[in-house]
């Protein structure tokens, strides 16, 4: 079996500081993984929402989730600090690959490291649409 190598602080251009909750612990003392997935998608969400690029309510492209995974190196536990770094692995004309590593407390090497792949679509028609100039310009600088 060969070691898996962990991503590091440096591979990751842009960071979303998030705060485990008490909740987060399951009955093995660590973080569940299903909070990592939240993590993931908190992260992206809120670099979008920051740039003024995602309204939740009001956005004619939204992007939908259609596939994801983590891969886990260690774990967290609350009260950790995730910072979690967000870089865009694949560009394409309607879907984007967000990669997202997970990084406990100042720690370099990643706690988890995970992706899921937004598909853009027209919030009223539930149907492919390009992705949006301005999101497209933005995530350029993510890759």
């Amino acid at each position: 079996m060969t070691e898996r190598i962990r991503g590091r602080r440096g591979d990751y251009g842009r960071f979303v500081r998030l705060t485990t909750r008490w909740a987060d612990n399951d009955a093995y003392g660590h973080v569940n993984n299903v909070a990592y997935y939240a993590f993931i998608d908190t992260a992206v969400n809120q670099l979008l929402i920051e740039a003024g690029l995602l309204d939740v309510t009001g956005s004619e492209v939204i992007g939908l989730a259609a596939e994801s995974g983590c891969r886990f190196h260690a774990s967290a536990a609350y009260p950790d600090v995730i910072h979690a770094g967000v870089r865009v692995g694949r560009l394409g004309s309607s879907s984007i690959r967000y990669e997202v590593g997970l990084f406990r407390n100042e720690e370099e090497e990643a706690t988890a490291e995970g992706f899921f792949v937004h598909v853009m679509v027209k919030r009223e028609t539930m149907r492919p649409a390009a992705i949006p100039e301005a999101l497209r310009a933005f995530l350029v600088g993510l890759a």
